[in-house]
């Protein structure tokens, strides 16, 4: 079951979802798709902006609350989802998007992001993934391969196992799982709109090349295909998980948990909670 959307009556175009702001990203960087992608779902979805959030915490990827045009909430490194996730409770008359990148989802984050998963608010998390500390100059992330040794940071690599965030998400119980690539932004777009419409969490995993520390990921349009089938079945889920090779793009999960999700309270009986407790 998708969620209603409150649509406005008029045309929006992607456009009118750009704050105007020029972004300060790297040339190329695939952070670029991102926010096209976002403001091209936002549009079809005709939601108005002011019923958006946008929630991030620190890094390349998290200023792009900022360049949206909607409520943004930039806080600090690794607590995009616990805010976004008490946003969503307390205004579930909002759209609420939280992003982040690889560090900041997956290692300073992980904990808010295993029980993000569990709880099931209607969160639509998008995870910036290039394997690598772009910001502070590009040391190995949670998803950087033990064998890379291109960082100046870290000469000799790490030997440490990648962080697999789709197989943790189906673990921690999310609903709705997709990767997607920035160098398809109508392919992201659409899974985004998916995502909104989600009536819970939905993760995606997005590989956004970093064209700066990590050069050679300006080859995953060669690399990345299409390739999920997707499923309500976890153990199917799993098997494709196993099977594939980082670069299966698509809806790998979806699972009706409306019966499960958050109960919406009006927004009076809110205040009325909020009044309760004001001294």
């Amino acid at each position: 079951m998708n969620l209603p959307i409150h649509s406005v009556d008029r045309p929006c175009k992607p456009k009118d979802y750009k704050s105007g702001l020029k972004p300060v990203w790297c040339p190329g960087c695939g952070d670029f798709g991102v926010l096209n992608a976002v403001t091209k779902a936002l549009s079809t979805l005709a939601i108005p902006s002011h019923e958006v959030a946008f929630i991030s915490g620190i890094g390349c990827s998290s200023r792009i609350p900022a360049y949206t045009r909607s409520y943004g909430f930039h806080g600090a490194h690794g607590r995009a989802l616990p805010v976004a996730t008490g946003l969503a409770l307390s205004r579930p008359d909002l759209t609420v998007l939280a992003a982040g990148g690889d560090g900041d989802g997956f290692s300073i984050g992980g904990n808010h992001f295993l029980h993000a998963c569990r709880r099931d608010a209607n969160v639509t998390y998008l995870v910036m993934d290039n394997a690598v500390y772009g910001m502070t100059k590009g040391q190995p992330s949670p998803t950087t391969e033990a064998g890379w040794d291109e960082s100046q940071m870290q000469p000799d690599g790490t030997d440490q196992a990648p962080f697999q965030p789709l197989e943790v998400a189906l673990a921690a119980g999310c609903g709705f799982i997709a990767r997607a690539f920035s160098g398809d932004p109508n392919g992201l777009a659409e899974l985004i709109s998916e995502g909104i419409r989600h009536p819970g969490f939905a993760f995606l995993q997005i590989l956004s090349p970093c064209p700066t520390f990590r050069p050679e990921q300006m080859q995953y349009k060669k690399q990345v295909h299409a390739g999920f089938r997707e499923t309500a079945n976890r153990g199917e889920a799993y098997q494709q998980l196993l099977e594939n090779d980082g670069f299966t793009t698509g809806l790998l999960y979806r699972q009706d948990v409306a019966h499960r999700a958050a109960p919406e309270r009006p927004i009076e009986q809110l205040q009325e909670i909020e009044a309760a407790f004001q001294v």
